[in-house]
């Protein structure tokens, strides 16, 4: 789950162990929160915005910079010390999660229900002001957790660790390729498994049916295990498909949403499945197979797909792009199919609220929005968007 940084020119001197007690602000996109301290001693020193893990807003902290030289417009730092605790701090439920230690977890250090309150607040930052949207959205807890997993752990199915060698394992620090020797990851599921060669068969249950998919072993899936319910569920219930619709599935992975889709339209409807990668969109081939509705599997990039197929209308849409988001050219093609309504599956809530910018930019106005918490102890949040014309 950690994020490695480019390799980029030095700004000037480096500030990299500098220490600064400040005042910790609100949370920022992310997993951390924002900070200013002065760029020297000196009584009228401009501040410099400072992106500090392992606090929580309102607390009093020293802060010690990880990442940052004169030049920067910000600077990373770590809080080493706390000197005044936000109520909602906790002890880390694992000790591998602190400063200068595994870089998978975020929010290790504060309460559950406190970190859904801060993705709240950054689902609706991004909203306001990527996309001009107020919203009272709210992060919700999900359902499929085992009853160890109340405070937020044991619920990842799939973990990555790094071979140390002589049986170790380990994982990666923040933004680093450097290694942290761990006994176990304290969020991975008790039957959690390491990408593997091959094909496995993951079973999905919801009000509107149950279906098995093969999946690629070292593929996407999601990885709590309530989450393939829920977002079918969302989506199903988001679009309300009716029998003998079209329906454009757009990042179809291995065709989760396209089954159950092909159930609701029926024998009279439709359901084109688009996906890039090739092992992905093969195993959507199986698992489609024998759906009632008419279906198609199409291979390769969304929007070069669209750029030369399928360019008739279709009533309904489910974009589920990678955390980039989709971008102006599938919001385009998308668009110019007329769907009534489109379901937007994101990842990431910067990028949904660019899309939704564009998408409003073509008269589709956010009619719903939900918000899950799939991934406890971190910073990422999913969400589900409805847009439409209808009332428009």
């Amino acid at each position: 789950m950690s994020r490695h940084p480019r390799a980029r020119r030095q700004r000037g001197r480096s500030r990299v162990g500098e220490r600064f007690e400040v005042e910790v602000g609100p949370v920022a996109h992310g997993g951390h929160c924002v900070a200013r301290v002065p760029t020297s001693s000196a009584p009228d020193a401009p501040l410099r915005v400072v992106f500090v893990r392992h606090a929580v807003p309102g607390e009093r902290v020293v802060l010690q910079v990880t990442e940052g030289t004169d030049g920067d417009k910000f600077w990373r730092a770590d809080a080493v010390q706390v000197l005044e605790a936000s109520p909602e701090r906790v002890t880390p439920p694992c000790p591998f999660a602190g400063p200068g230690l595994c870089g998978g977890c975020d929010f290790q250090h504060v309460s559950l229900p406190h970190q859904r309150a801060l993705k709240t607040a950054v689902v609706r930052e991004q909203l306001s002001r990527l996309a001009k949207i107020e919203s009272d959205v709210e992060v919700e807890a999900v359902a499929g957790d085992l009853p160890e997993q109340l405070a937020g752990l044991r619920w990842r199915t799939r973990v990555s660790y790094v071979d140390l060698g002589d049986g170790r394992r380990g994982m990666r620090k923040h933004r680093s390729r450097a290694t942290v020797e761990v006994d176990d990851c304290r969020i991975a599921h008790p039957d959690a498994r390491e990408p593997a060669h091959g094909s496995l068969e993951e079973q999905v249950a919801t009000g509107a049916g149950e279906h098995r998919f093969a999946v690629a072993a070292d593929g996407f899936w999601q990885v709590h295990p309530g989450a393939p319910a829920t977002l079918v569920t969302t989506v199903l219930e988001m679009l309300e498909p009716q029998a003998g619709e079209r329906v454009l599935d757009l990042y179809a992975g291995v065709g989760l949403f396209a089954r159950f889709l092909a159930d609701a339209v029926g024998p009279e409807g439709q359901v084109v499945a688009v996906e890039g990668d090739r092992t992905a969109s093969l195993h959507a081939r199986t698992n489609l197979a024998g759906a009632p509705a008419s279906v198609e599997t199409a291979c390769g990039d969304v929007a070069e797909v669209l750029a030369s197929a399928y360019d008739e209308p279709f009533d309904l849409v489910v974009l589920d792009p990678p955390r980039e988001g989709a971008k102006r050219a599938v919001v385009d093609a998308v668009v110019a199919r007329d769907p009534r309504r489109i379901a937007y599956v994101a990842c990431d809530p910067a990028a949904l609220a660019r899309d939704l910018a564009l998408l409003a930019g073509h008269g589709y106005e956010l009619k719903a929005l939900r918000a899950f918490d799939l991934f406890p102890m971190t910073h990422h949040v999913e969400c589900v968007a409805l847009l439409s014309t209808e009332g428009v």
